[in-house]
């Protein structure tokens, strides 16, 4: 007779602990692709950033202003090229930040963590001095900043519409305490000797200095209304031009600019929305100490995932 073999049967042989430990997966998913969310976002505003400030640079150059760099203050003051810069920033450390995550690079993740942190030291070293020595901040944005700005006013047009937009945004004119006699320190509106300036807005102040620059009626923006200011409050170094244009005097210049400060009124402004402006610079605080944390979180964990 023929033998049957009876089927032989599957015994299932349990998966040691160690080979369970070499297939565990350290690295939280969560933590990985939050990190990586976040810094795509500021990639795409770095981006975004580099491409305004490089149009604003071709813009200059096309003018046929150019973009000069003599010293500090030509970059300092240039609105285009420190948008560039800045959005170059942004983009290459949240680039790393980036790459690093969805690598799992601890070498980007380290880069990327260094440069958060030099960050958040010097938000931290400027808010010190800011709140110690507040006169003597103010001393320096009224004093070489104020010159630089209103000096540089009609060399560079970026920098000529973002003063414009603060005075008329902020209804202040001028930098410093002086206000409208800041504007004496610009060759065109100077005002300290009028025989010798050929300018026609010699002793004058921007229009975006007046508090009615635009006509109601026509919508039109009256780029004269400040012509003349300086001359009416007597803002001359020269006893002669007093005398001849003493009869000028008699039309104050409040009723027709500003007469208060910008950093006066940006003072005033933080003051009133002080809760709003404290919050927003706790949240950044934050945001920025918590993608330092999953940085170092992520790097720790691929670590111990390399460690197994």
């Amino acid at each position: 007779m023929r033998e049957v073999r009876q089927p032989e049967r599957m015994v299932a042989v349990p998966i040691s602990y160690r080979a369970r430990r070499r297939n565990a997966t350290y690295i939280s998913s969560c933590t990985k692709y939050t990190m990586f969310f976040f810094n795509f976002l500021f990639w795409l505003i770095g981006g975004a950033l580099i491409g305004i400030g490089v149009y604003a640079l071709v813009d200059q150059w096309q003018t046929g202003d150019g973009v000069r760099v003599t010293d500090i203050a030509d970059i300092l003051f240039n609105v285009g090229l420190i948008i560039a810069i800045i959005g170059a920033v942004i983009f290459f450390v949240s680039f790393a930040g980036c790459i690093g995550a969805l690598r799992e690079n601890t070498t980007l993740l380290q880069l990327y963590s260094l440069a958060l942190v030099v960050f958040f030291l010097l938000e931290l070293g400027v808010a010190i001095l800011c709140f110690v020595f507040p006169a003597k901040v103010e001393g320096f944005l009224s004093g070489r900043i104020t010159d630089n700005f209103i000096k540089k006013y009609r060399e560079d047009p970026d920098l000529q519409n973002f003063i414009d937009f603060i005075q008329q945004e902020f209804h202040c004119c001028g930098l410093s305490a002086r206000s409208y006699e800041d504007w004496s320190k610009n060759e065109y509106f100077n005002c300290t000797g009028p025989e010798f300036n050929p300018s026609i807005e010699r002793c004058g102040v921007p229009y975006s200095c007046c508090k009615n620059a635009t006509d109601m009626s026509s919508g039109l923006i009256n780029i004269m209304c400040g012509y003349g200011v300086q001359r009416e409050a007597g803002v001359t170094t020269t006893p002669v031009l007093v005398k001849k244009n003493a009869s000028l005097l008699q039309h104050d210049p409040k009723d027709k600019v500003w007469t208060q400060g910008c950093l006066e009124s940006l003072k005033s402004w933080i003051n009133r929305n002080l809760y709003i402006v404290a919050g927003l610079a706790v949240g950044i605080a934050l945001m920025q100490l918590f993608v330092m944390y999953l940085a170092k979180s992520l790097e720790g964990q691929i670590e111990l995932q390399k460690s197994t």
